[in-house]
């Protein structure tokens, strides 16, 4: 996500937990039926016709796969739109070209408060889009024009605005089926309620009490600054400044007398050296690391805190460390590719940190893209690759649980210690109503090697532990960390000291 914002984020884009979470945590923590049936096949070139040149390249509508979405690219400007098969809307994504076609056709274009993006050709008819900021690509197909639909203003009519709302769900939600909604049977129930004297208060808590059931915290609804909901699992507590102080308190107790937290990025990453040379290493975010919280600025104030934690001294030879802690309970997501840059910095060798498919046929939930790979490539420098502990729990939302997953697949293996992780991995599909209201869903899944995910229930602790209860906090303990330095200690010096 780019920073916490009650409209959303500019673009289809991972918001830690929820945009409005990851708000929440900053603060306290310092479709394919994308075109019309009647939409031209793609144009084919006439027998010698000289091929367009590289600059014009792009230039037309492409079909994303997933997502629902067209992307309509001419000259300079690209812009999308969000589609259902009863709705086209202008899309939040609008980008200028600033750099390209490059010898392949890769053009840049910079997109408005969010980090830029590229597309580049990739056969005939065919392209890939990149967020510069997200994990993977999306593969774009040429198309002929934009449906009728995209270009007429659209009906504000509560029935309306119910309608797209409703059959976007059905278009892209994936996990129904795991959650046991029905969701056609939620539309024969609320759909009667709704007419053209429906009130927008009376909408709102009709559109809430659709998704509530989800018990999703990637889906949302937001009708201004003092009217949104946002979902998330049932016995997630929200944490608040007492509490959160009352977090910091029994993590500072818990690390020692003495022990001095080094802080970066508005202090969402610390670091301590433990007696036994254990290190500390703390993540509450992955995202709005500057005060510009620019994903360009993200990166740079990430590097440069990396940089001091994983020194030679620590990585190599007598005096690196035995093992590492790493603490993300109370982390609201962000961006993805962060949590691979750290994931980076403990490892030797490149690994599958996750694939990622997206829910590609609106009639089949059961139907999805061809999964991508995404990769953890070693750091080129100092790198740690002794043992690792990660501290994990309910408020583990979204990019940080794609984090604790990317560390799966590495060896050794990290120990996951604490409580299930929220559950939500997905980048959010952030779309517009009718009526102006803005409202967020998934639509993708993060796959383990062997095919699993961890969506709804969360990725589970090897060793369960309470994770900031009332009890742990009168009592100053953090029985997490406490067992995660007892796991460390008797093990032998990480790098092969």
């Amino acid at each position: 996500m780019n920073g916490p914002r009650l409209n959303g984020p500019r673009r289809p884009r991972r918001t830690g937990g929820t945009a409005l979470l990851l708000a929440a945590l900053t603060a306290l923590t310092a479709t394919a039926a994308c075109a019309d049936p009647g939409t031209p096949a793609p144009a084919r070139s006439a027998p010698g016709a000289q091929a367009a040149a590289p600059p014009a390249s792009l230039n037309g509508v492409w079909r994303m796969d997933g997502y629902g979405t067209l992307v309509a690219i001419e000259g300079r400007s690209l812009r999308t739109y969000d589609t259902t098969s009863i709705s086209c809307l202008p899309g939040s994504v609008t980008g200028t070209r600033t750099a390209g076609p490059d010898g392949h056709g890769r053009s840049v274009f910079t997109v408005p408060d969010s980090a830029p993006l590229t597309v580049t050709p990739s056969g005939a008819g065919r392209a890939r889009l990149s967020f510069e900021d997200s994990a993977g690509h999306r593969g774009l197909h040429r198309v002929g024009t934009l449906p009728d639909r995209c270009r007429k203003r659209p009906p504000h009519d509560p029935r309306a605005v119910f309608d797209v709302f409703w059959q976007t769900f059905a278009e892209n939600y994936p996990f129904f089926r795991a959650k046991k909604i029905d969701w056609t049977a939620v539309r024969d129930r609320y759909r009667p309620r709704i007419t053209a004297k429906t009130t927008d208060d009376e909408l709102f808590a009709v559109l809430r009490k659709m998704i509530e059931p989800l018990y999703d915290a990637h889906t949302r609804v937001i009708a201004g600054p003092d009217q949104w909901f946002a979902g998330r699992r049932p016995g997630t507590v929200l944490p608040t400044p007492e509490s959160t102080a009352r977090v910091e308190e029994a993590i500072a107790a818990n690390l020692g007398p003495g022990v001095a937290q080094r802080r970066w990025a508005q202090g969402k990453l610390s670091y301590a050296d433990l007696p036994g040379r254990i290190g500390y290493f703390r993540v509450t975010q992955f995202a709005d690391y500057t005060k510009k919280g620019d994903y360009a600025g993200d990166v740079a104030e990430l590097d440069r805190a990396l940089d001091s934690v994983f020194t030679k001294s620590r990585t190599q030879g007598p005096t690196a460390l035995r093992g590492l802690i790493v603490d993300v309970r109370v982390n609201g997501g962000g961006q993805d590719p962060l949590g691979l840059r750290i994931a980076s910095r403990l490892t030797d060798r490149p690994y599958l940190a996750y694939r990622k498919r997206a829910r590609n046929d609106p009639h089949d939930p059961g139907r999805f893209t061809v999964p991508q790979p995404i990769k953890v490539h070693p750091h080129k420098g100092p790198v740690y690759t002794g043992p690792v502990a990660v501290l994990t729990g309910r408020l583990t939302i979204s990019a940080g649980e794609t984090f604790t997953q990317s560390l799966m697949g590495r060896s050794p293996s990290p120990t996951r210690i604490g409580e299930n992780t929220q559950g939500v991995f997905s980048d959010i599909l952030d779309r517009a109503l009718p009526n102006g209201w803005t409202f967020g869903l998934p639509n993708e899944e993060f796959l383990t090697a062997d095919g699993r995910t961890f969506d709804g229930p969360g990725i589970p602790p090897a060793l369960a532990t309470p994770v900031f209860t009332d009890e742990e906090l009168t009592a100053h303990r953090d029985s997490a960390l406490t067992r995660a330095r007892a796991y460390l200690s008797p093990r032998a010096p990480g790098n092969g000291g």
